[in-house]
């Protein structure tokens, strides 16, 4: 069913919700992003570092998401219990000075200990959001919504890859500390005074916002009911606590989104190294060759989003977009692929991967509400999140794989030195390649629902 063009009335209200809430939330997901994974760069200088390897890289980079698996669903329950405002200040203001506690690092255990710690104070926030759009937004809205809130991940990497490039070209050996010492300082302090005026710039539901009119703040929850009752109408509208958690449309979801986000973090954290065995060693260069995907991902995943809203199709758009990720991680292995076609290949891999992710919230939040929605979806994204500590591990093993000494010398070498990367970007596509056929085979067609007339 393609929904029905919106009244100008309703279309202008929602503009006005949408310039008010979608920039500063996108504002905030940057910062985290960028701490989230600003290690991926901060790896290039901490090789100097005698007790930093790649498996303590690979290790670390994913132990955020133990932390944030094991305090994502109370977060987000919180979240729904006092409000947006405070809860979200409270996980920025946190994440912030841990990620600055980052260039305190001394060895693996420290190391260790802060990037876990970095996922407990991140925990809730990404979902806290998805939440938080279904308390403005109806479904037939949502896709392009959380696109244009996620295409702040394609963008953190357009502008944190030059950003951190460039920390680490000029800081080096200020005031006698390394350059991934500033790296982590520097970019942790935007976070902390962004979490200090989020309680002063948002509101946290319709009711609550004396920025619009008694008269659009009817219209928004009027929508939102209907909303409600069309989900249970049709068979979508999962309640309460267990609810959540003992439907098999919600393990499917996690199914989905954990095969999405093993190529997402398998891009983010190692992206800076492919660029940097492949195409230059000038680390601000690498920053920049990196905005590439990254824009190609941020276009993309709007354009995706925007149409799955006009024609209300899910399952396909997500499956689909899964699938060309998955196909183009796997030519990007090939080897003696010349470095211009493995960035190409890599901008195409990472569009698909940002595509369905932004497409894939419309699932979750079609079917749940009240508790179960805050439940569900934090769950989703931490069992997904998994593969946040799955990914960088998958690679790290598959690139250096065990050689053959049954085999001749140079044909041992020449296996070393490519066939690591081509297994790594296979194992990806794999997981890729789950979601959509998950996506595809094993998810009911969910319709958006036509606005009033």
């Amino acid at each position: 069913m393609i929904p029905e063009s919106p009244s100008p009335q309703e279309a202008a209200v929602y503009r006005k919700v949408t310039w008010r809430l979608i920039p500063l939330l996108f504002s905030c997901y940057i910062l985290a992003y960028i701490d989230r994974v600003n290690v991926g760069f901060a790896k290039l200088s901490m090789k100097t570092e005698a007790w930093f390897t790649d498996a303590v890289f690979a290790t670390g980079a994913g132990i955020f998401f133990l932390g944030y698996f094991f305090f994502e669903v109370p977060g987000n329950v919180i979240l729904h219990r006092v409000g947006a405002r405070i809860w979200i200040a409270r996980i920025m203001i946190g994440w912030g000075f841990v990620s600055g506690a980052m260039a305190f690092s001394y060895s693996e255990t420290s190391f260790y200990a802060l990037r876990f710690l970095l996922g407990v104070a991140e925990a809730g926030f990404f979902p806290g959001i998805i939440l938080y759009l279904t308390y403005w937004y109806p479904r037939r809205r949502q896709a392009h919504m959380v696109a244009l809130f996620m295409t702040a991940i394609a963008v953190s990497g357009v502008i944190g890859s030059p950003l951190s490039g460039w920390l680490l070209k000029i800081t080096d050996g200020w005031h006698g500390l390394p350059a991934w010492k500033w790296l982590f300082i520097l970019e942790a302090i935007p976070t902390v005074l962004l979490g200090i005026a989020v309680p002063f710039l948002l509101s946290d539901r319709p009711a609550k916002a004396k920025w619009l009119t008694p008269q659009e703040r009817d219209l928004l929850e009027s929508n939102l009911a209907a909303d409600e009752k069309a989900k249970a109408a049709e068979g979508h509208g999962i309640q309460g606590l267990l609810g959540a958690f003992k439907s098999s449309k919600i393990w499917i979801c996690c199914g989905i989104y954990f095969g999405a986000i093993v190529g997402l973090y398998g891009t983010s954290f190692w992206l800076p190294q492919i660029i940097k065995d492949t195409l230059t060693q000038d680390e601000f260069k690498v920053g920049l060759y990196s905005m590439i995907p990254w824009g190609c991902a941020a276009i993309g995943m709007v354009l995706v989003g925007r149409h799955s809203d006009r024609t209300g199709e899910r399952r396909w758009h997500i499956g689909l977009s899964s699938t060309v990720a998955a196909i183009a991680f796997s030519l990007s292995g090939l080897p003696g692929l010349p470095a211009p076609l493995v960035l190409a290949m890599m901008a195409v891999a990472l569009t698909g991967v940002m595509s369905s992710i932004s497409c894939f919230w419309t699932l979750p939040t079609a079917m749940l509400s009240g508790t179960a929605a805050a439940v569900g979806i934090a769950g989703i994204n931490s069992i997904g999140n998994l593969a946040g500590f799955v990914g960088p591990k998958l690679i790290d093993w598959l690139k250096t794989p065990t050689p053959n000494f049954l085999l001749p010398k140079g044909l041992v070498q020449w296996a070393l030195e490519n066939a690591g990367h081509q297994l790594a970007m296979n194992g990806v596509a794999a997981f890729l390649a789950m979601s959509g056929i998950l996506a595809i085979f094993f998810t009911r067609p969910i319709k958006a629902q036509a606005p009033r007339p």
